[in-house]
């Protein structure tokens, strides 16, 4: 990333963070679960008319680090490493994948 591009994102980082914040207390035990999803893309779908594609980008990079860092907590935690907490991850989505 450029200069420009840095502070262009920058200044919006501060909303959308709180946003995608807003969004995760809504998100967090949501029933049923299917709906995650579909609120989360109605989120997505907002910040992209309001923002345009940067906006995006800031929601993908703060939802990146904040899984990161939740990612670590977990395997802090439960005393296992990174790529076993996301190897269980991964099975987990396999797992909802499959035609029972």
């Amino acid at each position: 990333m450029d200069d420009e591009e840095d502070l262009r994102l920058a200044r919006m980082t501060p909303e959308i963070s709180r946003r995608t914040l807003v969004m995760l207390r809504a998100l967090a035990g949501l029933e049923p679960a299917e709906q995650v999803p579909e609120d989360a893309m109605a989120v997505a779908d907002e910040i992209l008319a309001e923002h345009g594609t940067d906006g995006l980008r800031v929601l993908v990079m703060t939802l990146a680090a904040w899984a990161t860092a939740q990612i670590e907590n977990v395997a802090e935690l439960s005393r296992r490493s990174h790529e076993a907490v996301l190897d269980a991850m991964e099975l987990a989505c396999l797992e909802a994948g499959t035609d029972d």
